[in-house]
């Protein structure tokens, strides 16, 4: 069973930046494709990014490229998601997700998710 647990989440101004963090307590982290999924009140999760398990190929959701990079070190059980240029309409719950076999999911494992606040 994979634990991610997010953290960096918060408020801030826009036009401002946000670095995301996620740890896996898998040993086998770097075996992993990770993500990220967010939800605006209201509104359904929607996918944001992914990474597969060595970092050599990543994937994002075409409104957001330019704006948000997301990179791991498996070294450290980490993935990261760095949010710049950031919008009101980027306020959401961000989740971290992990697979074992697939890039873009589904993926089987979810984290709990952390807020992010853009005050316009």
């Amino acid at each position: 069973q994979v634990q991610l647990v997010e953290s960096g989440g918060g408020l801030v101004q826009t036009g401002g930046s946000l670095r995301l963090s996620c740890a896996a307590s898998e040993r086998t982290f770097s075996s992993y494709a990770m993500g990220w999924y967010r939800q605006a009140p209201g509104k359904e999760r929607e996918f944001v990014a992914a990474i597969n398990w060595s970092g050599t190929s990543t994937y994002y959701t075409q409104s957001l490229k330019g704006r948000f990079t997301i990179s791991r070190d498996n070294a450290k059980n980490t993935v990261y998601l760095q949010m710049n240029s950031l919008k009101p309409e980027d306020t959401a719950v961000y989740y971290c997700v992990a697979d074992l076999n697939h890039d873009l999911g589904p993926y089987d494992y979810w984290g709990q998710g952390t807020q992010v606040t853009v005050s316009s």
